[in-house]
């Protein structure tokens, strides 16, 4: 495996984030194109069709949204310990998410004054990781 830095941290999976989500799409532009051009006979299965592929449009959001929520949590859990075993305090409440998911790839040595900077000058997640001499790398997210 790659050594994991800032230029190449962001991982697509082609089968879903390229080929399924075309396919998707490609869907919903043929079954709204196919409920235009139906008969008034077939309006109420070209309108299912179109409401099938809206249903699989959610669902493909939602089969990506909710795990990664859960990460998140998990990673802010993690961090918030590394923050308290390396200072004996929490992080500070200030941090966003996204600021946290970024404090992750910093090595401990770096971690806490890159954090207390991310609060107090409120640094994007990507200006965060820019900061970051040592990459730490994770290889787990998806």
């Amino acid at each position: 495996m790659k050594t994991q830095n800032y230029k190449n941290h962001t991982r697509l999976v082609p089968g879903f984030h390229v080929i399924t989500f075309a396919a998707i799409v490609l869907l919903f532009v043929g079954s709204v194109v196919n409920l235009f051009h139906s008969a008034h006979s077939n309006l109420y299965s070209a309108s299912l069709i179109v409401l099938i592929a809206v249903i699989l449009g959610l669902l493909f959001a939602f089969v990506r949204i909710f795990p990664l929520k859960a990460q998140d949590r998990v990673i802010r859990a993690e961090e918030n310990l590394r923050h308290y075993v390396l200072t004996g305090k929490l992080l500070d409440s200030r941090l966003r998410m996204r600021q946290v998911i970024a404090l992750r790839f910093a090595p401990d040595e770096e971690f806490v004054n890159l954090a207390k900077r991310a609060a107090e000058e409120n640094l994007s997640s990507k200006a965060i990781k820019k900061e970051i001499k040592n990459w730490r790398a994770d290889y787990h997210r998806m």
